[in-house]
């Protein structure tokens, strides 16, 4: 009898990808595989080390798991990923661990087992990365950008199609370089006008992460005329003064950054606009921190993540001068979230009163809940749907909104 395997997926969703692949690799050679880790015999662990935050859930996930098998509950422990392929040492800091695996090659099996809700996955059309931002180690243990053919892709697409899932969200490190490892240029719209026209029993199409330096006229019109694409923009800006953009290797500017939030937002009205921030850069000073805070007050970004800076050997800044105590960091980032968390109750509060098609997810205390199309599965908020009649989960439905919070929405079906 085999064994049952247990799959721990950390980190973001192109990490999830490459799990659901290896699970359905297992799950062909019928190996069990097992929701709860503490009911496997052997436990996989697919581990994040982007930054410092992550890096930390990565180890104690796996020291966890170190204990469940000194209890017996556990024979083996397999490390598989990121942490795996930065860190060789690993290998004799943690005699317990079985066996540490890098990361794997880009590619769409046959095989998958999902890992997410039936209702929508994941799509990965790239891996590595083209750009070589002085703070990121991606490119590090990723290795540069490589795009997966479009035929597998397009295979892909179809059986998602079948599965008529609701949502479709397109990621990749930077998907706006998809292609541009094969001919020097990027090919993304191209790609998705097939997807779309492969997917037409496919309820969204979300694009996620696409560079600001890459984001052509010609895909703002692609996103504006689809139905079926979220008028959702993931642009991560990460900083708007010129010399800390010149700095991070960011190649563009802040009146380029400006011009483009205007053009997305006259070409595609009603817009969900998100973006994650760098603070605490090294050299970074109060008045440029300013400059920023004052850039997030008057962008008024739908939808807005910021991030603390990480330290990561390997990279430039990691040997920057002017390296900002972490206390002061702290500061910044509790001050940008302070200013984001009026301008999102702001945003919302432009909703009340309206009916918006939302994809009901799960059910919650005195109803359901679920997402707009401007919010993206795990990282923004939601709406909350009181009503007692039942509702299908994983379908979409008309909402009235109701109230409005900081983040979230509540409504009524009508």
């Amino acid at each position: 009898m085999k064994q049952k395997i247990g799959i721990l997926s950390l980190g973001c969703p192109r990490n999830l990808v490459d799990s659901e692949a290896l699970a359905g690799r297992l799950n062909f050679k019928n190996y069990t595989i097992v929701e709860d880790v503490t009911c496997a015999q052997v436990v996989l662990v697919n581990t994040c080390a982007f930054i410092e935050e992550a890096k930390r859930e990565s180890i104690d996930a796996i020291l966890d798991l170190i204990e469940l098998k000194k209890q017996g509950k556990l024979k083996k422990i397999i490390v598989y990923g990121c942490l795996a392929q930065r860190y060789k040492d690993l290998v004799k800091e943690l005699p317990e661990v079985d066996a540490f695996v890098g990361t794997p090659e880009l590619t769409h099996e046959n095989k998958r087992f999902a890992l997410t809700p039936r209702h929508y996955a994941y799509l990965k059309i790239c891996e590595g990365c083209i750009n070589q931002c002085s703070y990121c180690v991606i490119p590090k243990i990723k290795g540069n950008l490589t795009s997966l053919d479009e035929a597998s892709i397009i295979r892909r697409v179809k059986r998602f199609n079948q599965d008529k899932i609701a949502e479709l969200n397109i990621i990749g490190q930077d998907i706006t370089g998809f292609g541009m490892d094969v001919s020097g240029k990027g090919q993304l719209t191209g790609l998705l006008r097939k997807i779309a026209s492969n997917s037409v029993d496919i309820g969204w199409i979300r694009l996620l992460y696409l560079n600001p330096r890459r984001v052509t006229d010609e895909l703002l019109e692609f996103i504006a005329s689809s139905a079926r694409v979220c008028k959702y923009i993931d642009l991560p800006v990460q900083h708007i003064n010129n010399r800390i953009l010149k700095i991070m290797c960011r190649a563009i500017t802040k009146q380029e950054i400006i011009a483009l939030i205007k053009k997305i937002r006259k070409a595609i009205p009603g817009v969900y606009l998100r973006t994650s921030l760098i603070v605490g850069f090294p050299s970074e000073t109060e008045k440029e921190f300013k400059e920023l805070l004052e850039f997030i007050k008057e962008a008024k970004f739908e939808r807005l993540g910021a991030f603390i800076y990480s330290r990561e050997e390997g990279t430039p800044a990691y040997s920057f001068k002017g390296q900002i105590p972490q206390p002061l960091k702290q500061e910044r980032f509790d001050r940008v979230m302070s200013a984001q968390r009026k301008i999102a109750a702001d945003v919302n509060a432009k909703f009340l009163g309206k009916i918006l098609p939302v994809l009901v997810e799960e059910k919650s205390d005195g109803g359901y809940a679920g997402r707009t199309q401007g919010d993206a599965p795990e990282v923004d908020g939601g709406v909350y749907i009181n009503t007692q009649q039942p509702l299908k989960l994983g379908r979409f439905t008309q909402v009235k909104i109701t109230d409005t919070l900081e983040y979230d929405l509540v409504g009524e079906p009508i």
